[in-house]
């Protein structure tokens, strides 16, 4: 074990041997998470998490081999500009689908991010922290996600609209669309079909497993006083 430790603490010396061995550990950091990325057919990849961690350890060991040859200068400095540099490239992979307001590429940007510190972390040497946070990024790309698309598959959700043909059963509708549809965000509008009687209503409602929306939409129009229903973006 002791034996272990002294050559952890060899390699965190500073040498032309330590800075191969760093950006080649990087490339292969990067790499790991990159494959799962590239896996799931993700807009960043192996390619991209390669370049990232690179970059960021090669900034680290600058940074390092400044402040031995400068004497005083901080090397975390040059660590500090990958960081909020990385920020505006993960930017970059976050979308807006318009119609359902819905943001993708959080996880892509985080993932970025993270493996930007990855590499600043083999880069002063840090080894055991940075492929330890490599498995557990791994972990959390592969099994964390079959766990959070099974919440959100529970209560999944869309939005709807109906046309009542009775302003007086609005409260009723309400009522309704609460207890057995699960409905939020419930607000009355001016009906779409133009009709002086006619009432129309929007809001989410929940979409229980193993059920269509088209199987919804179909028990919503069954209910009195519902002229139709369809699914709004």
């Amino acid at each position: 074990m002791d034996a272990f430790f002294g050559l952890m603490e060899e390699l965190r010396e500073l040498t032309i041997a330590t800075m191969l061995l760093r950006i080649g550990l990087a490339a292969l950091a990067g790499g790991l998470v990159g494959l799962e990325r590239g896996f799931h057919g993700r807009a960043a990849g192996l390619r991209t998490h390669m370049l990232v961690c690179l970059g960021a350890a090669l900034t680290a060991l600058i940074g390092c081999y400044l402040s031995i040859e400068l004497g005083g200068s901080d090397p975390q400095r040059t660590g500090a500009q990958v960081m909020s540099g990385v920020g505006f490239l993960g930017a970059g992979t976050i979308l807006l689908k318009k119609g359902n307001s819905q943001i993708t590429g959080l996880t892509t940007a985080a993932g970025l991010w993270a493996t930007a510190a990855i590499g600043l972390s083999i880069g002063y040497g840090l080894y055991e922290a940075a492929f330890v946070t490599v498995f557990v990024m791994v972990f959390a790309f592969t099994l964390m996600s079959r766990v959070e698309f099974r919440v959100n598959r529970k209560r999944q959700r869309m939005f709807v609209y109906l046309e009542i043909d009775n302003v007086d059963a609005v409260k009723q509708m309400v009522e309704i669309l609460v207890k057995d549809f699960s409905a939020v965000e419930i607000q009355v509008t001016p009906a779409r079909s133009g009709m002086p009687s006619h009432v129309g209503m929007e809001g989410l409602i929940r979409i229980p497993p193993k059920v269509t929306v088209d199987a919804k939409i179909q028990k919503i129009q069954e209910l009195e006083h519902v002229v139709f229903a369809l699914q709004i973006s």
